[in-house]
């Protein structure tokens, strides 16, 4: 295969650091919004995404018991708090030229509200730069991935409290102050447009018996967007060849009829989710969004000057996961829905596949995606998840043949290539969960992503050591070749 690839592209993978770092409570710590999250594996297995589309009250004030004995999976993750080393020198082995990270705010502010920041968890960050940087791994980190802290949750509100802005800013400015010598690329938030779907762990709102959750998820956008734009004027101020980007989940959305009310219900259903890199991207609200908030009952309160600082800070690059498209119906009554972990369910595509968590594999969308983004913002895009999710099973001799993951990975780096013969400016591909990790919506450990293998099952037990699979090798030959050999 002819590579378009261009010869400073970054592969790579990712990890969040309330899936990977464990230590909870270690050198000063505090309890994150993920830490919340459960496993019980007495529970149905089709209750165990429940707690992760909507949280309760008692949920959140069971966790903070200090005598609990349930198991929060997110407090142990894999423990790359104490293995960062090792797990960093195997990313340099496959050859990584990125690690998309992210920096638990726990860490630096435990409860999010301090004035002065936590030196322990800053010391760590700065360990971690070092590891990755020694092997010339460049950083992408992500200053909020499911991470703030259940401090600003239970006694603020969360984002639709204004207060929460100038929290933030404090910890993304103490942090790329810190870091500005280490890191080059930030993002201001993980999966923005996720709010849509999950209020809780995106914008801390507890969902349960809300009196107008649609108000306050916007509400708590918008403040968000003033915060991204405060804090990218700031990084290009403090660090001027930075490049700051938004991210957001994005799941294709097509037609599942060429009926015209089934095209119009799909566009506005993919505005939903392109509103928010619209405006980080653009600089400013879409006509359409005065329909979508109309039609919502959302009034936005918008203070003097915000519309200004979002105007005059858009961000330089746009970043999005991808792991699958989805079929609209103006009728889905009538038609068979995705089932399993499609978080924005839809209709089931019958020319796809789907993954054992009901998730339909599409290479070829990433490919329209992509030119659909790069057409739409004319920004360099960044892939900053794909994956696949499945249960590896260890051979007797030690190996681990996990080609399914291999064949998946291949066809949409094949698509990726195609989109750069497109014309489209594509400057980096980080694969999700590079190293098997807390899965984020079941809190599973059996539902794997990873070139490395960790010993440890869905209960925590197990030795934590690491073990290749076959895929490490590809995904070695695929970075040394930059994408010629897949």
């Amino acid at each position: 295969m002819k590579s378009y690839f261009p010869k400073d592209f970054l592969w790579g993978g990712a990890t969040a650091a309330n899936q990977v770092e464990g230590g909870s409570g270690i050198d000063g710590k505090g309890l994150s919004v993920s830490d919340v999250y459960l496993f019980d594996s007495s529970m149905p297995k089709e209750r165990w995404t429940d707690q992760w589309h909507m949280m309760t009250h008692q949920q959140v004030a069971e966790a903070q018991d200090p005598n609990s004995t349930k198991y929060y999976p997110k407090r142990q993750g894999i423990g790359f708090y104490h293995h960062f080393k090792e797990d960093i020198r195997l990313f340099a082995e496959m050859g990584f030229k990125a690690y998309r990270m992210s920096i638990a705010w726990t860490r630096i502010f435990p409860k999010g509200d301090e004035v002065e920041p936590n030196e322990a968890g800053l010391a760590f960050y700065d360990a971690v730069f070092d590891e990755c940087l020694k092997y010339g791994i460049e950083p992408v980190v992500s200053l909020s991935h499911y991470e703030m802290p259940l401090y600003l949750v239970t006694e603020y509100g969360g984002w639709p409290n204004r207060q929460v802005i100038d929290f933030y800013v404090r910890f993304a400015k103490t942090v790329i102050e810190r870091y500005q010598k280490k890191v080059k690329y930030w993002v201001t938030f993980n999966e923005i447009n996720c709010v849509k779907h999950h209020p809780y762990v995106s914008v801390g709102i507890i969902e349960e018996g809300h009196p107008n959750i649609e108000q306050d998820k916007y509400q708590g956008a918008h403040h968000q967007f003033v915060a991204s734009a405060i804090v990218t004027d700031y990084c290009h101020r403090l660090i001027p060849d930075a490049k700051v980007g938004c991210m957001i989940s994005y799941q294709l959305l097509t037609p599942y009829s060429c009926d015209p009310d089934d095209v119009q219900k799909t566009v506005e259903s993919q505005r939903t989710s392109l509103f928010f890199s619209d405006v980080q991207a653009r600089g400013y609200y879409p006509a359409y969004a005065n329909r979508m908030f109309e039609e919502k009952g959302v009034e936005l309160v918008i203070e003097p000057g915000d519309l200004e600082i979002i105007r005059e800070n858009p961000v330089d690059f746009v970043s999005f996961s991808y792991y699958m498209s989805s079929a609209v119906s103006a009728h889905p009554e009538r038609l068979e829905s995705a089932v399993g972990n499609l978080i924005t369910g839809g209709i089931k595509n019958p020319y796809l596949p789907s993954s054992k968590w009901g998730w339909q594999i599409d290479p070829k969308g990433l490919r329209t995606a992509l030119n659909q983004l790069y057409d739409r913002y004319q920004k360099p895009l960044f892939i900053a998840e794909n994956g696949l999710g499945a249960e590896d099973v260890v051979n007797e001799d030690g190996t681990i043949d996990d080609f399914y993951r291999i064949d998946y990975l291949r066809q949409h780096i094949e698509q990726i290539n195609e989109a750069l013969h497109d014309g489209v400016e594509v400057f980096g591909y980080t694969a999700w969960g590079c190293i098997d990790i807390i899965s984020a919506s079941t809190s599973q450990m059996s539902k794997r992503y990873g070139f490395i293998y960790v010993d440890q099952d869905d209960e925590g037990n197990g030795t934590k050591k690491r073990i290749k699979k076959a895929s490490f090798d590809w995904y070695k030959k695929v970075i040394a070749s930059n994408g010629a050999t897949l």
